[in-house]
């Protein structure tokens, strides 16, 4: 209303207002920008962030769990596998039999599991190990649920060489080094048949992937019937970062694909330090590996064939360094 001089804003009667006092630095932080607006995983509070921290904890969980696994014994179940084991006289600390299980079924079923149980206890009693004998239902407790058949064998975790180890052994042994590197395998069966084929051809380690891979489990041990007790296996933190230092060591890195540039049978360099790489089943040789091979080569096969298992591959490649190097 006329008169109200002290209103901000006011008019001095002609129409026209006069200039409002600014901030005058009271309220300056107010029109500083904030930057850009950071993603939604980084907002707190935003379901992006809650998602993304629940993936995190996750893989985190799932670390931790697999560096357990590692450090405690394996149970291995069930008649056949316990026996097959005992015969390749895998390294084991305890057998495990449920008390009274002596079979079930008709009775030549029966019989041949009783064979096959006293055989079991009969391998560990000449090896000295513990028999261990277990209620049913603490046992199934012990297996998580899985068939048993009465019967488990406990086997340590492996004990892994260091990837450098495995060049003081070549070096010691009077032989150019032959290494091969398993890159993301995960079939234990596959692993367990690249080391026996390593060991018959007279390689002097095998390297394996700390993660994404599968290690010397009791599988892999009865796979590799024995071999895994001859030759060392190494475990790699970064598979590409070990080829790296292998090719400083003077090693030729060598690749083997079903894509690879030089036939195998063309290939001359297996008289000299190589350190075969072979890929995943499916998959093949991972982009960074790849990068780290000095040469890749492939095995002609017949076009109607589309890959070959990767233990058959590896063991092919192998009878070739075996051959050049006699």
């Amino acid at each position: 209303m006329a008169g109200n001089s002290q209103r901000r804003g006011r008019s001095d009667g002609a129409g026209k207002k006069r200039a409002t006092a600014g901030t005058g630095g009271k309220n300056r932080r107010s029109l500083v920008g904030r930057g850009a607006t950071p993603p939604a995983e980084a907002r707190p509070g935003h379901p992006a962030q809650r998602k993304a921290a629940a993936v995190a904890h996750a893989r985190s969980e799932r670390a931790r769990a697999r560096a357990r696994s590692e450090e405690t014994p394996e149970l291995l179940l069930g008649r056949n596998p316990v026996v097959e084991a005992l015969r390749a006289r895998i390294p084991a600390t305890a057998l495990y039999v449920v008390t009274g299980d002596v079979g079930s079924g008709r009775a030549g079923a029966k019989t041949a599991t009783d064979e096959r149980i006293t055989e079991a206890l009969g391998l560990a009693a000449d090896r000295g190990l513990p028999l261990l004998e277990v209620g049913k239902a603490e046992f199934d407790r012990m297996s998580q649920g899985a068939l048993h058949q009465g019967i488990g064998l406990q086997v340590p975790p492996y004990d892994y060489a260091h990837p450098d180890d495995l060049i003081d052994l070549a070096r010691n042994s009077g032989r150019p080094p032959l290494l091969v590197a398993l890159d993301g395998v995960t079939d234990p069966r596959n692993l367990g048949a690249v080391v026996r084929s390593a060991a018959a051809f007279d390689a002097h380690g095998v390297v394996v992937p700390q993660r994404r891979a599968v290690g010397m489990t009791a599988s892999a041990w009865r796979t590799s019937a024995g071999a895994a007790a001859r030759i060392p296996v190494a475990r790699a933190v970064n598979l590409a970062r070990t080829l790296g230092s292998y090719q400083d060591a003077g090693l030729q890195t060598v690749g083997l694909a079903g894509d690879g540039d030089v036939d195998l049978h063309e290939y001359d360099g297996f008289a000299d330090p190589v350190a075969l790489v072979v890929g995943a089943e499916g998959t093949g040789l991972s982009r960074l590996v790849r990068e780290k091979c000095d040469v890749v080569v492939r095995i002609p096969i017949d076009r109607d064939t589309e890959s070959l298992n990767v233990s058959v591959a590896a063991g092919i490649a192998l009878y070739a360094a075996g051959m050049a190097r006699r």
